[in-house]
């Protein structure tokens, strides 16, 4: 904590602006080496020219000087704003470097904002979520919480455990004869509703993973079915090769896409049927593993062909995924139909959504397939969520200690009561202000993104 630290917080890309962040005492004093300047008022933009060492001009910047404690990390922090690129931003960085900066490891902005007290755990998580979310929704969430949504979450929840902790530890020196014969019923009433609360907001925070992460979508049927023809439609481009040759994609083709506020990657996979080479069954299997894994499967058939041993081949796969968010598509609407519709999807009981008609090399399928896919992606969310796993460990285990702390309250044994809602605490804390070690803080941190 004693350096001072720097860093490029922007992505290496050819964009018009990069930034070059400074944290640590010596931030100011850099900047005016840099800069040949020594007169920067705090929290205002100055137009300066910065040079090497050496004295050759890099480039002309705009230069922020933040004075501690009103900064991201609580120190005197600097922002050199210069243009993008990736080699004016290495010159200026290096330059920082030579002046007496030292290079910021992953995160190290963002522990220090965390070990000054400027955000607790929660606000620091969500700066994270925030950067790496796929979803339009999430990310409003995400903004709320770096606002204090869940570090207010977990206080209110702390003081309703500490005033639970305080009437037991007031009960404890009573005899038992002393105490009301209804206090397991009060107490227990009166921790059910947190209990209740927590339980919640752990099972949607679970539920809602993939929102976080994006939605992988697969697009499985037999082979010439259209599949291939779909995927090209709706990333409006020739993405595969449509073939009347049954078997030509062999392999997994991956593309992403941005559907209903979330990115969604599309998987085309390899026409699945019996009978075929080695190459082009390794691409099944590699197909049927894809959709294992994907949370939504849109399952084609072709209209233009009667119900063969193919189709009722990918029925009983659909079938073994019924969990799962699926949307059957009927292909080739623009041809004369062959296919019972009805018969097939009798087989297909579980199905959440009505099936799709469409041509994929005739209609508009973005809009259709973006219509038909938005209940299976959820835009609403709570303010208040758990993305990280370590966030939902950690409730996950406040509510074992609270569900642990039932069997001796009925009982009346108070201390041991008391001790199980201490443990609560404990844990519900690793959520904003953990007591874990600088070891275990080193490692977390290190999972974000340099300049962050």
């Amino acid at each position: 904590m004693t350096d001072t630290i720097a860093a490029i917080a922007t992505a290496p890309a050819q964009g018009a602006i990069a930034i070059i962040k400074l944290s640590g005492t010596d931030s100011l004093k850099i900047l005016q080496t840099l800069t040949h300047r020594q007169h920067f008022p705090p929290r205002r933009a100055i137009l300066v020219d910065c040079f090497e060492p050496s004295g050759d001009l890099l480039d002309q910047a705009i230069a922020l000087y933040f004075k501690a404690p009103h900064s991201y990390t609580g120190e005197d922090v600097v922002e050199i704003q210069c243009h993008g690129g990736v080699v004016v931003a290495r010159l200026i960085l290096q330059a920082c470097l030579q002046a007496g900066a030292k290079l910021a490891m992953g995160g190290e902005f963002s522990k220090r904002a965390f070990l000054n007290n400027r955000m607790d755990l929660s606000q620091v998580q969500a700066v994270q979520q925030l950067i790496e979310t796929q979803n339009a929704s999430m990310a409003k969430v995400m903004a709320k919480q770096l606002k204090g949504r869940l570090k207010d979450f977990v206080q209110s929840v702390r003081e309703a455990l500490l005033k639970l902790l305080a009437s037991a530890e007031a009960l404890i020196d009573y005899a038992d004869e002393d105490l009301p014969e209804n206090l397991p019923e009060v107490m227990r009433a009166r921790m059910q509703p947190t209990l209740d609360k927590l339980k919640q907001v752990l099972e949607t925070s679970r539920a809602r993973q993939a929102q976080l992460e994006g939605y992988t979508l697969s697009i499985v049927g037999k082979p010439n079915v259209g599949k291939s023809s779909l995927l090209n439609a709706l990333l409006a481009q020739e993405r595969a090769i449509v073939s009347p040759l049954a078997g030509t994609t062999r392999d997994t083709i991956e593309e992403v896409i941005y559907l209903n506020g979330s990115c969604v990657r599309l998987v085309d996979t390899a026409g699945i049927r019996e009978g075929v080479d080695v190459i082009e069954r390794l691409g099944i299997e590699r197909s049927k593993a894809r959709m294992q894994e994907s949370q939504i499967i849109l399952a084609l058939f072709d209209l233009s062909q009667e119900l063969d041993k193919q189709d009722i081949h990918i029925l009983d796969l659909l079938k073994t995924q019924a969990h799962k968010s699926i949307l059957v598509v009927f292909n080739k609407s623009d041809c004369a139909k062959k296919l019972d519709t009805h018969a097939l999807l009798e087989q297909l009981p579980f199905l959440k959504a009505p099936p799709l008609f469409l041509s994929a090399k005739e209609s508009p399928c973005l809009p259709l397939i973006q219509e038909a896919l938005a209940p299976f992606m959820q835009t609403d969310l709570p303010d208040v969520l758990l993305p990280a796993l370590t966030q939902q460990e950690a409730l996950q285990e406040t509510i074992e200690h609270l569900q642990s702390a039932q069997k001796p309250l009925a009982s009346l044994e108070l201390e041991l009561f008391a001790y199980h809602i201490k443990d609560a605490l404990q844990s519900l804390g690793q959520i904003s202000h953990p007591y874990n070690t600088e070891e275990m803080l080193g490692v977390m941190f290190s999972q974000f993104c340099l300049g962050k």
